[in-house]
């Protein structure tokens, strides 16, 4: 239904129905208002929509005007030929059309928003100044008219004639300005038939012709189209053709690589991993090692092809000897050792197999080591699991169980470094040794905890062992909390036994530390956190090895809540790898979460001078974590000592008895 007609000459009479008309044409012109005002927002964000994807186009045009192909071979083909500059074609296409486009937005902006803000500004502004004026001038007048009408009778006649010569000459003009806001209202309402459509008639139009624009330019292209159409079917038939013979010299390859080897002048070529020494430890790194055997010349490319670049500067040396690494003196594979004429000391290379240490040794002329049994470099001084290594961690262990089993922060809260270097010098002199069965009262609970964590960090090897690194890493990140534990107790006996022993010890003694959590707020969890780095610390410092921490320290909280059963019964027979499978994929919803399952509760301590004991503990920001503990089933112990090799997850590893520094290693 459309608005009702505004008669001027209701504007006399002002009745509540003229206003009730006048009221729903108002309501009209602001809804007209509020759709012009989101319409030429919207058109300004279509332009500037354009002008981004114009822009986009552009850029995509630019990449594809840029790039070159390259064919292999020194020749291209008509095809070949007509490939390579299609994309130049494509980019020509895409700017034209993006000019066209950029013509069509500068015009938009004039046929549609400017059109369309002019009617808005002056046609409704004027409109909405009129209503204004109107709406003062009827307040004016009700005023002037109430007043009026209040004045008293027996004013002189003159007053009164005053009056009335006022009321009329107000109420005319009232009467003139309704007139002219009936006649600005019903001129808007009338206007926006043509004034309001007619910009977006031509912004369509604008439109149509780019649109035009794009199929003249599809029409000019054609011809190139089915030129460049003809040429890809074309180079898609010579690929298929060549690729059955080009499959067979691939699998030619794989059959017999030796004999379609490229020639080579150097006598050996390939990757090698050079040991070097750096200030925290060594590493191992990946280099592309050429030798020549008349010269005797080789020489080290750092390369690693998993980041595709050189790590350093190209070295060449003089070859004087290469001889066999022992497998005891290494934990690492496949390794020989290098002397070179112009270089000082000792290069220790790796493999990548036992065939290729060979061939490399073969071209180097290499010799096999030299053994000696009878060579016993241990010296005084020696962290070592020996009887005086017992000794030690017994003493420390019966004095923490006896004097501080129930202070808080047991093994967290770091002893200071001086007292506990001398603690240590004590108890590992053998004239002390001999003489003290017990730590003395001197010193504090915090000095004896962190001396047994620093004995155990001065072994020559991680209790635990480097070798079993790995395989200890993989148990705990099985999805089985009883295979979990299964893989563990299964490595646990493949230790040597002065390392079984010596872990037994500690674990029983954690667990009675771990029962007493309330008093000291050791939970399992806390005392993996400390443990973990100590008994498992990594060979090498890696950003791999780091973000391992936290399996070491589920490793060490299994041994604590198992002490029982792993160190007490022999691991059961292995499982076939149908039954692991089924193992691993057991729901554990029926089992609560163990401590090892359950987030770390760690004890805040500040100590900001031992920075060791804080580089292998975490501050504990917690007072007190509950530990749910389980009754562990009794198992049969066993005297017997088990075999190196008994459940081995890992065929490829040996159980080797670790060699004795030459010195007393301070950390």
């Amino acid at each position: 239904m459309g608005l009702p007609a505004l008669e001027f000459s209701d504007c006399c009479l002002d009745s509540p129905l003229f206003r009730e008309r006048l009221k729903s044409h108002e309501a009209e012109l602001d809804k007209t208002n509020k759709f012009i005002k989101e319409l030429i927002k919207d058109g300004k964000s279509l332009i500037a929509a354009l002008k981004n994807l114009s822009s986009a186009k552009r850029k995509f045009a630019d990449s594809l005007n840029d790039f070159k192909f390259r064919c292999i071979g020194d020749a291209e083909t008509d095809d070949e030929i007509c490939i390579a500059k299609s994309l130049q074609e494509f980019a020509a296409v895409l700017r034209n059309l993006e000019d066209e486009r950029i013509r069509m937005i500068e015009n938009a902006s004039e046929v549609l928003i400017t059109p369309l803000e002019k009617f808005r500004k002056e046609q409704i502004g004027a409109a909405k100044e009129a209503k204004k004026k109107y709406d003062k001038e009827t307040e004016k007048y009700c005023g002037v008219l109430e007043k009026h009408l209040n004045l008293s009778s027996k004013k002189k006649e003159s007053q009164l004639q005053e009056a009335d010569s006022q009321v009329d000459v107000v109420r005319q003009h009232f009467y003139e300005v309704s007139l002219e806001y009936v006649f600005k209202v019903q001129e808007v309402q009338e206007r926006k038939m043509f004034e309001f459509v007619e910009p977006l008639l031509a912004f369509l139009q604008g439109l149509f012709t780019f649109y035009h624009h794009g199929y003249e330019l599809a029409k000019d292209f054609s011809d190139f189209k089915t030129e460049l159409t003809i040429s890809i079917q074309n180079t898609r038939n010579r690929f298929e053709g060549t690729r059955s013979e080009v499959e067979s010299l691939m699998r030619k390859m794989k059959e017999n690589p030796h004999e379609h080897k490229n020639i080579s002048p150097y006598t050996m070529e390939g990757y090698l991993y050079v040991q070097e020494k750096r200030h925290f430890g060594t590493s191992w790194v990946k280099h592309y090692c050429t030798y020549q055997s008349d010269s005797k010349r080789i020489t080290m490319v750092p390369f690693d092809q998993k980041s595709g670049g050189k790590g350093g500067e190209d070295e060449a040396i003089i070859l004087k000897s290469c001889t066999r690494r022992k497998t005891d003196s290494i934990e690492k594979r496949f390794c020989f050792d290098v002397e070179a004429v112009d270089r000082p000391g000792v290069i220790t290379m790796q493999a990548l197999s036992e065939e290729d240490r060979r061939l490399w040794m073969e071209a180097m002329d290499g010799r096999e080591p030299v053994y000696n049994s009878n060579k016993d470099n241990q010296t005084e001084g020696t962290a070592q699991l020996d009887n005086m290594g017992f000794s030690i961690v017994k003493k420390c262990i019966h004095a923490v169980e006896t004097r501080g089993i129930n202070e808080q922060g047991l093994y967290r809260i770091v002893g200071v470094n001086s007292r506990v270097q001398r603690l240590l010098s004590i108890l590992m002199d053998p004239k002390s040794a001999e003489t003290e069965d017990e730590i003395s009262a001197e010193w504090e609970v915090k000095t004896i905890t962190s001396a047994l964590k620093t004995y155990l960090r001065m072994l020559p090897g991680p209790l635990m062992m480097y070798q079993f690194q790995r395989s200890f890493i993989k148990a705990a990140k099985l999805e089985n909390q009883e295979s979990r534990t299964s893989e563990i107790h299964s490595l646990i006996h493949r230790l040597p036994e002065k390392n079984r022993q010596m872990l037994q010890l500690l674990m029983n003694h954690l667990a009675n530390v771990a029962k007493n959590h309330k008093q000291n707020l050791m939970t399992v969890a806390n005392l993996g956190v400390v443990f973990g780095p100590t008994l498992m610390r990594p060979q090498e410092e890696t950003v791999a090895a780091i973000m391992d921490i936290k399996f070491q320290n589920i490793v060490v909280e299994i041994l604590i809540e198992n002490h029982e059963k792993i160190f007490n019964t022999v691991p059961e027979t292995p499982q076939s790898n149908c039954q692991l499978l089924l193992s691993r994929k057991r729901s554990m919803d029926s089992k609560p979460p163990s401590c090892s399952e359950r987030p770390l509760t760690l004890f805040h301590t500040a100590q900001p001078s031992e920075k060791q004991e804080n580089r292998n503990s975490i501050i504990n920001s917690s007072l007190e974590s509950v530990i749910s503990s389980s009754n562990i089933n009794s198992f049969l112990h066993s005297n017997s000592t088990p075999q190196s090799n008994m459940n081995s997850s890992d065929p490829d590893l040996e159980v080797v008895k670790p060699s004795r520094p030459n010195s007393l290693i301070t950390r």
